[in-house]
């Protein structure tokens, strides 16, 4: 009982963490200090040409980018980092929602979490930082050097050299191969699944 009345609180507590970070952050274009008063997200669909980069989970193994998000699965992916204060919360918390709503279809979709910092993000911080927000087996988190992070943000248009000036982006991709969407601001965990399922739905 304990334990349900916790989590029951940290579901509420994130609630209103994203409500303060939604209207405290624009969907366009901000950085940590910005304020701004329209919640929201853009959507679009893009084209991305992944470059070869090796990265590290958060359990130590080594992990080959593009083939990694290549087996076929529907992916939604995001770029974090664990010392972040605002924007990742957030983001994260979006996720580990977003995991609880899709229930046991969770185990056929693959979530993607990228650190932008990897030079303080160790394995052992990713694996602390999975642990706090209750991420799933299929909810991987990964670090590496500083070129690949660098290489796979610029891949996906979304590198802004200081880690405090990253924006809130979500991109989703039904399988390898086929276009990816991109969701620009705070998109809800309810939103995530609308856009997943709109997804999935087209394939």
């Amino acid at each position: 009982m304990i334990a349900d009345r916790f989590g029951r609180l940290r579901l509420a507590l994130a609630g209103t963490a994203f409500a303060l970070a939604a209207a405290v952050f624009p969907a366009q274009a901000h950085d940590h200090h910005d304020a701004h008063d329209a919640p929201g997200y853009a959507r679009k669909a893009a084209a991305y040409r992944l470059p070869e980069a090796t990265l590290v989970r958060a359990d130590g193994s080594r992990a080959n980018f593009p083939s990694e998000i290549d087996d076929g699965k529907p992916v939604i992916l995001n770029f974090v980092f664990t010392t972040c204060t605002a924007i990742c919360p957030v983001l994260s918390q979006s996720f580990a929602e977003f995991q609880r709503l899709l229930g046991t279809e969770r185990n056929k979709v693959r979530m993607v979490s990228i650190s932008i910092d990897p030079e303080e993000d160790t394995p052992e911080r990713l694996a602390a930082y999975a642990k706090r927000f209750g991420a799933g087996r299929q909810w991987d988190f990964y670090t590496g050097s500083v070129q690949a992070s660098v290489a796979l943000q610029k891949a996906f248009q979304t590198y802004f050299g200081d880690k405090m000036h990253h924006r809130p982006m979500t991109f989703m991709r039904a399988a390898p191969g086929e276009a990816w969407v991109r969701l620009e601001g705070f998109a809800t965990p309810g939103e995530l699944l609308k856009e997943y399922r709109r997804l999935v739905a087209a394939r």
